[in-house]
């Protein structure tokens, strides 16, 4: 047994009612005068947050978007030195943390993150960019947040077609966790149990959308993912959704979702391992034959053609996701991404 373990230097608080220790936590990083950010649809709770921690809240900036673009970080680093911020305090989900994380890159503010989604992307040294239609990732430690409190109370505001939808991102970051090229013990123990809490609380979920222990179950199977995201490679599921979402602006989560049981099937026979690690955490015979069932309780998409793409499209996509292609345990040419695609498009059971 070979492995290299890294471990990312952040301060992680998680419990019901944690929330209340932002301030606390933001004297902590010696941050007295923040920029709020979240999307435009999270600004009445960014204005709760402001309003809570008082003097330290220096603008409050509802300006996020998906994939992060370029032109609208721009806008917020602005923003922030108009007001001498001195950190950043995130409110929100992926775009949230997204748009927090382009900005530290720019200017090394410290960061404070308090998601309401199960994106993960917080606990990751990982910032995805847009600009002209093409998003970009690199991997740095100057993006990495400080601090992360979760609070489960929080994401029990979410919608059944926005929840169950995150909660299949945050599965797709494990399940690929445990067929990294650098994947290691620590890492892979984390990723099933990512996938059992998740696999877990979701169908709750989509029954019981305020259900708390479901909520707090997700999260915490979130936060693992998010570790798993963090700690090694990504594969083509990770390629694949970067490709769609960035080149024709689909939602995230929504793609992460669909996408997930078509990349795993992908897999299936080149990573059996990893393949019996997900079949046992969500107590199925095949991994991704129980992917897709639980896709299907969770998705509001359930193939390409509801989102919108045509054939087309996946042609395009097909070309642009076998450049600079990420490590794959099976190798990934042109024609079998394009029958990956063409599976997705049809909704057919991988």
């Amino acid at each position: 047994m070979e492995f290299v373990y890294n471990a990312n230097p952040s301060r992680v608080i998680f419990g019901v009612g944690a929330r209340s220790k932002v301030a606390e936590e933001l004297d902590r990083l010696g941050i007295k005068r923040a920029i709020v950010l979240s999307t435009p649809g999270h600004a009445l709770i960014a204005g709760e947050f402001a309003e809570a921690i008082g003097e330290r809240a220096a603008i409050v900036y509802p300006g996020a978007a998906q994939h992060a673009p370029v032109e609208v970080t721009e806008a917020a680093v602005q923003a922030a030195a108009s007001v001498e911020a001195d950190g950043c305090l995130a409110i929100g989900g992926g775009s949230t943390t997204g748009l927090s994380k382009a900005i530290a890159l720019r200017t090394d503010l410290p960061q404070l993150i308090v998601p309401t989604t199960f994106a993960g992307s917080e606990m990751t040294p990982i910032i995805g960019e847009t600009q002209g239609g093409r998003k970009m990732t690199r991997t740095t430690s100057r993006v990495l947040p400080e601090t992360v409190i979760y609070d489960p109370e929080l994401t029990r505001t979410m919608p059944r077609f926005i929840s169950g939808p995150s909660g299949m991102n945050a599965i797709a970051h494990s399940v690929e966790a445990l067929y990294a090229k650098d994947r290691n013990p620590i890492i892979s123990m984390m990723a099933q149990e990512s996938i059992a809490a998740l696999g877990r609380a979701l169908p709750v979920l989509m029954d019981d959308p305020r259900n708390l222990g479901a909520h707090t179950d997700a999260l915490y199977g979130a936060w693992l993912a998010g570790c798993c995201l963090g700690a090694v490679g990504m594969a083509i599921h990770h390629k694949l959704c970067h490709t769609l979402g960035g080149t024709f602006n689909l939602p995230h989560a929504d793609l992460h979702a669909l996408m997930l049981p078509y990349s795993a099937a992908y897999n299936r026979q080149a990573a059996p391992e990893a393949m019996a690690r997900v079949a046992a955490a969500l107590g199925a015979q095949d991994g991704p034959s129980a992917l897709f069932d639980l896709m299907h309780k969770t998705a509001r998409y359930k193939s390409f053609a509801q989102l919108g793409l045509t054939e087309e499209d996946l042609d395009k996509a097909a070309e642009l996701a076998v450049r600079n292609p990420y490590y794959n345990p099976r190798p990934v040419t042109i024609d079998s991404v394009r029958e990956l695609l063409q599976a997705a498009y049809d909704g057919a059971r991988p």
